[in-house]
């Protein structure tokens, strides 16, 4: 399926723009009258995202940015990027949503970047698997059941209820330190209490979906720590089969550059 003008113009910023080191240039062709900025690191604006990349490029002068997934829902775009820097000196996935104007231009962004670990229990790494968009008609049902498996399970804790939404039959993780399947969410879910002693779902920001993919944005707190999270799901037949997520901690507020992660 080609790219739409949203989705090509989110792309064009990164690549042309990061990647590609025309960062002016990528600024004018793809961004809007406004460029509100929800990277914590990055000042607000076009002139907050020149301070920010140029002295970025130059400090990485070997840049590989991939885009592995790309969906569209209304006026969002979501992109989910694996980047290596100086022949893997650093190695990174990015979660970007972006808001656009009238004419398909980025005009606010969100993102989460977390350190590429490489494959977890199950074999699978935070970017593998499945890419392309399916079952285009179940879009609405499809974000639907990802609201309530919110709702439902991290929301309120009702695991009882946890077969009503991951399929018994597949559950491919791709998050770091986890097992496929519902047991292996469940032991990812105790290590993660042993290790924090705390968690806790504070709000669901975002969810956005077309077809098969849904992700949601997302704050929770593990222990005494604050952190900002994309998840990627994927769907059939009803049921999530496939999950994939981002996670960063968020900064003291006195160490933003714009208004926060939210």
């Amino acid at each position: 399926m080609p790219d739409s003008k949203k989705i090509a113009n989110a792309k064009g910023l990164y690549l042309e723009g990061i990647r590609d080191g025309n960062i002016r240039e990528a600024l004018d062709k793809f961004t809007g009258a406004r460029y509100t900025q929800h990277s914590t690191g990055v000042g607000d604006g076009k002139e907050g995202f020149i301070e920010f990349f140029e002295p970025f490029v130059k400090r990485n002068p070997v840049r590989d940015i991939r885009v592995i997934r790309a969906i569209e829902d209304g006026r969002n775009v979501f992109l989910h990027v694996y980047q290596t820097l100086n022949n893997g000196e650093a190695e990174w996935v990015t979660a970007d949503l972006f808001d656009t104007d009238d004419q398909d231009r980025m005009i606010e962004h969100w993102d989460v970047i977390a350190k590429y670990e490489g494959e977890n229990p199950a074999g699978r790494t935070m970017v593998d698997g499945p890419v392309d968009i399916e079952d285009l008609d179940r879009t609405a049902e499809n974000k639907e059941i990802v609201q309530c498996f919110y709702d439902d399970i991290l929301l309120n804790g009702r695991f009882e209820k946890i077969t009503e939404y991951i399929s018994t039959d597949q559950y491919d993780q791709h998050a770091a330190g986890a097992k496929d399947g519902i047991e292996g969410l469940k032991d990812h879910v105790h290590r993660l209490r042993d290790t924090y002693g705390f968690a806790k779902y504070h709000k669901l920001h975002k969810l956005i979906g077309q077809g098969n993919f849904v992700v949601t944005y997302r704050h929770l707190q593990r222990g005494d720590g604050h952190y900002a999270a994309f998840d990627i799901f994927r769907l059939k037949d009803g049921k999530l089969v496939e999950h994939w997520d981002v996670l960063e901690r968020i900064l003291a507020p006195e160490k933003w550059n714009n208004s926060g992660k939210f």
